[in-house]
């Protein structure tokens, strides 16, 4: 084996995970595995989905890799750091990649990485393994790295450039996983069993949170037939009920879209599937094409029904845009689903009011909100960056940062339930079935958040 391929994601020590159980296999690993198989290489994947950090060591004993790769996320780090230790053990190189280390690079060198891939993965690692061979390889040779130079510091190499032909690309290695075990947990659960893809990389937007450090800020597309040609082959292989199309934004452009809602009808495929997309991007012709492919949900980014917060976002979009996209959708058979953002930095209480009464006119279908964040090399991490609390790397994540001045979570919290509150109250006057009871709750509800406010309640 040239290199054991991981993540640190485990279904058994997610709690919240476990009651939703919407489990999808990490796609960006398995596009790592295809691309080193085509070019000669002798690859392993450990899944760690359904399985335990006890499992990794018992495959790291019987394979002894030289080389890990592990993917990290925000939502993995703590586990990957004890894979890294666990790797470093057996005498292993460690290659770190994923969305989160690029900004932390020198933590991951220090918590025992041997190199942080920055941006794409598969020319770095088709170089990568073949340099590590080497004890005395010159690895500032290789574009897209951080590795420990002679003087015992973080040494960055130049960006890689991003893969310009995604249809050069091999499909994801499905066959490396135990993919039906995946479909069975959704069937298990849902009654149906779901399939993951993504049509591009990259997203062109501007959002001041969101981070971009794999695939940049470009958007490329993969052609219609290559696409078609995947999804017939998933259809073929794997007998799903259903697909989700993971890309950061799906339909975002409106000829490849209907382009491919044709290609799809002409090879007689159609499967229920979920998607996220941008309002803006959604016209009456894109909605169509989206109900002819079997879309039934569209996700959108709505995140505040203040304008003002919108614009300090830097969302380019408008309310009016999510209202009117929310609408179209309806019309052709489509539920709409909402991510709502609170906390963002300047948030005031009368924002807050506008998210509500936005919710209350767009009626979506289901709305899940968060508390934002700030991302490490993201302008929102540089916008608050002199308030945030200190924080032991290797104790939080930067979902955990505290921002200081900031309402506590207690305040958020009562802001989840009066909105959930009134967008019931609101389903219920539309069927006729408004209970006053739901008015009162709302009512204080709202008075919580005022007390919180009063009180000065603050994370420090």
């Amino acid at each position: 084996m040239d290199i054991l391929l991981a993540h640190g994601y485990f279904l058994s020590l997610d709690a919240a995970e476990q009651r939703v159980m919407r489990p999808h296999p990490p796609l960006g690993l398995l596009y790592l595995s295809s691309h080193l198989k085509q070019r000669g290489f002798t690859v392993g994947v450990f899944d760690s989905t359904f399985r335990t950090i006890e499992d990794f060591a018992a495959m790291l004993d019987c394979e002894q890799p030289p080389i890990v790769g592990i993917a990290v996320n925000l939502m993995t780090k703590r586990n990957a750091l004890r894979m890294i230790a666990i790797a470093k053990a057996r005498d292993a190189k460690v290659i770190i990649g994923g969305p989160d280390p690029p900004h932390h690079a020198a933590s991951y060198l220090g918590a025992g990485a041997d190199v942080v891939v920055v941006g794409e993965g598969e020319q770095t690692l088709e170089e990568l393994i073949v340099a590590l061979r080497s004890p005395n390889a010159d690895l500032s040779v290789i574009n897209g790295i951080v590795f420990k130079g002679k003087d015992g510091k973080a040494a960055s190499t130049p960006a890689r450039a991003l893969l310009p032909d995604l249809d050069s690309q091999p499909y994801p290695d499905r066959e490396a996983i135990d993919l039906p075990r995946y479909l069975n947990a959704w069937r298990e659960r849902h009654g149906t069993g779901t399939v993951s893809l993504i049509t591009a990389r990259g997203c062109p937007y501007t959002c001041t949170w969101c981070s971009r450090s794999v695939f940049g800020e470009t958007h490329r597309r993969r052609s219609v037939a290559n696409v078609a040609d995947e999804v017939e082959a998933i259809v073929e292989r794997y007998h799903p009920e259903r697909l989700w199309y993971a890309d950061d934004v799906f339909a975002i452009h409106r000829t490849w879209t209907i382009s491919y809602a044709q290609e799809l009808e002409r090879r007689r495929i159609r499967l229920p599937f979920e998607c996220i997309s941008r309002a803006e991007r959604i016209d009456d012709d894109v909605a169509a094409a989206l109900a002819s492919l079997g879309c039934f949900r569209v996700w959108i980014g709505s995140e505040s029904g203040s304008q003002r917060i919108l614009d300090a976002m830097k969302r380019k979009v408008s309310v009016d845009q999510v209202r009117d996209a929310a609408a179209r959708l309806r019309r052709h058979g489509i539920e709409v689903g909402m991510f709502i953002m609170l906390g963002y930095d300047g948030e005031r209480m009368d924002d807050l009011q506008a998210t509500v009464d936005h919710l209350k006119h767009t009626a979506p279908d289901v709305f899940l909100t968060t508390v934002s964040y700030p991302i490490k090399g993201t302008p929102y991490y540089d916008q608050v960056a002199d308030r945030l609390a200190p924080q032991a790397w290797t104790e939080g994540t930067d979902r955990d940062l505290v921002v200081r001045g900031r309402p506590v979570r207690t305040y958020y919290d009562f802001a989840r339930r009066w909105m959930t509150a009134e967008v019931a109250k609101g389903q219920h006057w539309r069927s006729g079935r408004y209970a006053k009871a739901a008015r009162s709750a709302s009512s204080a509800l709202v008075g919580r958040i005022g007390m919180a406010v009063t009180a000065n309640w603050r994370e420090r």
